[in-house]
C-alpha cells in the first residue's frame, strides 16, 4: 500500500462509525486512539498487539501484550507546554503546544531508568531511538497544534514529538536542517524498552 492510499484509507477508518471488536480493553469513549505507548509500562488500558487489526504497528514490526492507547481529546485535555522553534520547513518561527511526552509517560506508568531507551515510529516508518539523558537533555512535547490550530495528518500530524531546538545550544548551532532528526512528525507509537527486554 502506498502512502497516498494509507492515508485516504486512515482518514475514512477516522470518519467511518465505530465497528464493534473483540479487544482485550474497551478503547476510550472519545475518539479513536491516535497515539500507542507499549513496552514495560505499569499502567496500560488496551491488549495486545492484534496482527489482523493493528495493520500498520504489525507492519512496522511491534510487538507488545498490553499498551496504553491515548486520543486526541485526552492528548489536549493534558497539561500542554508550548515552544517556539525555527522550523527547517520554512525557516520561520512557529509555535508547537502539546504535552510534554514525559508526562504521556508517567500516565502510562513506563517503567523509566537510565538503561530505558524509547522507540519513537511514524507514519512513514521513520523511527528514533532516545535514551533517558536524551529525554531530560531535549525535553520533548507531543504537538498537537501549530499556531494555534491542530496538526493534520498529511501535514505534521495529527502529532509530532519535537523540541525546542533554538533553545537547545548544541542544536542552535546546528544548520537549520539538522536540527529535527530526532523529532518524528506523525507519531503514532513510543515503545518503551527497559534494560534487557524488547
Amino acid at each position: 500500500m502506498n502512502k497516498r492510499h494509507f492515508l485516504h484509507a486512515a482518514l475514512l477508518a477516522a470518519a467511518a462509525p465505530a465497528i464493534p471488536a473483540a479487544r482485550a480493553a474497551t478503547p476510550p469513549a472519545d475518539g479513536p486512539t491516535v497515539l500507542t505507548l507499549s513496552g514495560a509500562l505499569a499502567r496500560p488500558n488496551r491488549g495486545a498487539l492484534d496482527p489482523a487489526l493493528d495493520q500498520l504497528m504489525s507492519k512496522h514490526g511491534l510487538a507488545f501484550d498490553q499498551a496504553r492507547s491515548f486520543t486526541f481529546a485526552e492528548l489536549a485535555a493534558l497539561p500542554a507546554i508550548e515552544i517556539r522553534p525555527t522550523l527547517e520547513y520554512d525557516a520561520r518561527v512557529h509555535a508547537l503546544r502539546g504535552p510534554l511526552l514525559s508526562t504521556l509517560l508517567e500516565q502510562a506508568g513506563a517503567m523509566a531508568g537510565e538503561t530505558t531507551t524509547l522507540v519513537l515510529r511514524a507514519f512513514d516508518g521513520y523511527t528514533v531511538e532516545l535514551g533517558a539523558a536524551d529525554l531530560r537533555r531535549l525535553s520533548p512535547i507531543v504537538a498537537t497544534h501549530i499556531d494555534g490550530t491542530p496538526l493534520p495528518l498529511g501535514g505534521l500530524g495529527p502529532l509530532w514529538a519535537v523540541h525546542d531546538a533554538d533553545r537547545i545550544p548544541e542544536l542552535a548551532a546546528r544548520p537549520l536542517a539538522e536540527r529535527f532528526a530526532q523529532c518524528p512528525w506523525g507519531l503514532y507509537s513510543v515503545h518503551v524498552v527497559a534494560a534487557g527486554g524488547r
